[in-house]
């Protein structure tokens, strides 16, 4: 078992984030939340005098046997750190700056930032908060599920059984931060840094290849056939910036007008040419 210190920092960078969000903007703005925590902060609405952070980490103990035996040691330890480090900060932001807000869609945009970027912290690192994350995780890992739709959905279910104490204006704004959240994961689940690839048919590869290669940009060529006249033809696939975009396509269309230009979206890119330096800017291949 080997833990990282980025990871374990980034764990608890995602708690304090989170915790803050939901004692500034989910409670004093009668807003609820999914799995877990929701149950935690229905409870603290219920019971004003209870320590949200103590019932949170009890309400999770019976999980936490599920993380041991499916999610590893590993795992599992970062479980318990996330849970322990959101318990903690719960308790300790409670009251603290508490921002009551009359516009309330407004409430509900900053609760569901604050607790997505929290938890895209933590998920991003390999971390959980236990609950619903780990069935959440589980599902990624085994079915291919995004941990943000899963999460939105089992949230979707304590939110409904909220309506017991909320009104159904509060439930409706509940789910608007829950969907904000969702969305927030999986932007950080799929990765900060996003581009385009190009994938170029043209007679003119070779001199479309030496373009592009000349402006920075790395460049593979694929082997292939056109299907209906049996020609091989040499493909073009690279990966650019999506501010990059216009400026290859222009290339492409000023050597042979009638190539064929197929543009996608890439959610993440690692590699030569696209690592971060100190600036947080994408080095050039």
């Amino acid at each position: 078992m080997k833990l990282r210190l980025k990871s374990v920092i980034a764990i608890i960078i995602g708690s304090a984030i989170m915790g803050f969000g939901i004692n500034a903007f989910n409670i004093p703005n009668n807003l609820a939340e999914g799995g877990i925590t929701g149950i935690s902060i229905l409870l603290k609405l219920l019971f004003p005098v209870i320590d949200q952070g103590l019932v949170f980490f009890v309400l999770n103990i019976p999980l936490f046997i599920l993380g041991w035996k499916v999610l590893g040691r590993t795992s599992f330890i970062y479980t318990i750190m996330g849970t322990v480090s959101l318990s903690l900060f719960l308790s300790l932001f409670e009251g603290l700056y508490p921002m009551p807000m009359e516009d309330r869609l407004l409430a509900s945009l900053f609760a569901g930032v604050a607790v997505g970027i929290g938890l895209g912290i933590i998920f991003r690192y390999d971390g959980t908060t236990g609950g619903v994350d780990i069935i959440a995780r589980l599902l990624q890992k085994y079915m291919g599920i995004s941990m943000g739709r899963t999460l939105f959905f089992g949230d979707m279910l304590v939110i409904a059984a909220s309506l017991v104490y909320l009104n159904l204006e509060s439930a409706m704004y509940t789910l608007v931060a829950v969907f904000i959240a969702a969305r927030v994961i999986d932007f950080f689940q799929d990765g900060a840094y996003a581009g385009k690839a190009l994938t170029i048919i043209s007679n003119h590869a070779d001199d479309i290849a030496k373009q592009i290669l000349e402006l920075g940009r790395g460049v593979t060529l694929l082997a292939g056939i056109g299907a209906f006249s049996g020609e091989e033809k040499k493909v073009i696939y690279v990966v650019v910036s999506r501010n990059e975009v216009m400026r290859y396509k222009s290339i492409v269309q000023g050597i042979d007008p009638h190539a064929f230009v197929i543009v996608n979206d890439v959610h993440e890119v690692l590699g030569e040419g696209f690592t971060l330096d100190e600036n947080k800017q994408p080095l050039r291949e």
